[in-house]
């Protein structure tokens, strides 16, 4: 047992720096390994945290590749450790995170995600306070209440909401938080055993039901037919439904009409990718709930080099907060540059020059030739100095390299491009709502 696992660390500690593997692997005791199951006990959670994000995989191809069998990786946090509620203690300017509620329950429900934690912009105001309106008057106004928003923009986090805020106005309701990939399993373990009653039960008298992802139903008939009864008796007996897509009701395929149709009975709500302010908020609170001390400095260096994707922002924090605490090293832009810098890579091989002055000319209409020729009508010098501002901003192009792209422009028109368009984002609400639409998009 303990032959594998040292074979495993000499294994993985070829593929990682020296540093990396006293910081990070040396640590890690071996607790169990079994046929498909290995036990490994790390320090304290945030050791745990980085360990799972950024070497589990790699434990893991070490050991299928050296015993030719596919295993589970459980880490668990040393008994005796302080840091299960206290920071490290070779960090001790860091404060640890509060400990967060109980996030399992019977109701499906994960406590967490509450209003008070939900940051509003504009890009959710609107699904935040038809939300909230469901939330303290269930099932009298709203009701189906559809949400749909790309991954990972709070969909998730708003329609937990509701379920808490529900809770805390009566905690006598009946509420089931559920996913549709969930409801599926559950349908098909209760017809294989015989238990479809349980089941129609368990769905049909609550007095609320928050489903979320309704898009992974599209396809499944026979789960289909049980959500239409399920929605129809819920309905009927006027109990509110929320549901989720990341689609609108007519765009989910594989859903068939007559759902489609009830779904949309209510109020639609959507949720757009939010602007660079939201994203600097929202990092701010999930900063707040770990008791980081986070510079308006760093919240825009990530805002503006990280997608629009919440769970990513919130990925990139964790990863930040565990490497300051474990090494003691403050958060500043330029830490969190080169402790994030895999992400950063693979992004910026998405974001390039070519790839913005196509999205650019496609969206003010006009052809990449003309974003790149020195015609100086208002109808392609904006475009080519928005463009300008995005390479700049997005890429790590110079101005020379950029002026290059744009038909071997002179650094000097790069840099009053990009300080026109900074001074007009302040005055321009228009053309700041369309630079975040370009970024966005960018980013996706």
């Amino acid at each position: 047992m303990k032959e594998i696992w040292n074979k495993v660390l000499a294994d993985v500690g070829e593929k990682i720096s020296q540093k990396a593997y006293d910081i990070w692997l040396k640590p890690i005791k071996l607790v169990t390994l079994t046929e498909n199951l290995i036990e490994l006990e790390v320090p304290n959670r945030f050791f745990k945290d980085w360990i799972s994000e950024n070497y589990k995989n790699l434990i893991r191809d070490s050991l299928q590749h050296l015993t030719q069998q596919n295993y589970t990786i459980l880490f668990q946090v040393k008994e005796n450790s302080e840091e299960k509620n206290e920071k490290p203690k070779f960090t001790e300017r860091l404060v640890a995170p509060r400990a967060l509620k109980q996030s399992i329950r019977e109701d499906g429900l994960n406590p967490n995600y509450t209003f008070d934690a939900f940051v509003v912009g504009s890009c959710n105001q609107f699904a935040h306070a038809a939300a909230l309106a469901v939330a303290n008057m269930p099932a009298k106004n709203y009701n189906p209440l559809f949400i749909y928003g790309g991954v990972g923009l709070g969909k998730t986090h708003l329609i937990n909401s509701i379920g808490n805020q529900i809770l805390e106005n009566d905690p006598s309701a009946n509420i089931c938080y559920t996913t549709s990939e969930r409801f599926t399993n559950e349908l098909i373990n209760c017809l294989r055993y015989e238990r479809m009653t349980d089941f129609r039960n368990k769905y049909r008298n609550k007095d609320v039901l928050l489903l979320d992802d309704i898009q992974f139903l599209g396809g499944k008939e026979r789960t289909q037919e049980e959500f239409f009864h399920t929605f129809n008796s819920l309905y009927e007996s006027h109990r509110q439904i929320v549901i989720t897509s990341d689609k609108l009701p007519k765009e989910i395929p594989g859903l068939e009409e007559r759902l489609r149709s009830r779904i949309s009975w209510g109020l639609i709500a959507d949720i757009q990718p939010p602007d660079i302010e939201t994203k600097v908020a929202i990092l701010c609170k999930k900063a707040e709930l770990f008791n980081i001390s986070l510079s308006n400095e760093v919240g825009l260096f990530l805002a503006s080099h990280l997608g629009t994707n919440i769970r990513e922002l919130e990925g990139a924090l964790t990863r930040l907060r565990a490497y300051s605490s474990l090494t003691g090293t403050e958060i500043t832009p330029s830490m969190a540059q080169e402790t994030l810098k895999d992400i950063l890579a693979d992004r910026q091989k998405l974001i390039s020059i070519d790839n913005i002055q196509k999205n650019v000319a496609s969206f003010y209409n006009i052809s990449v030739s003309d974003l790149k020729s020195s015609k100086k009508l208002k109808i392609y010098a904006l475009p080519r100095q928005v463009a300008m501002f995005l390479c700049r901003t997005m890429t790590n192009s110079s101005f020379p390299e950029i002026g290059e792209k744009f038909g071997g422009k002179d650094h000097s028109t790069v840099i009053y491009a990009v300080r026109q368009i900074e001074k007009r984002l302040n005055e321009d609400r228009d053309l700041k709502n369309i630079v975040e639409t370009l970024r966005n998009q960018l980013q996706r």
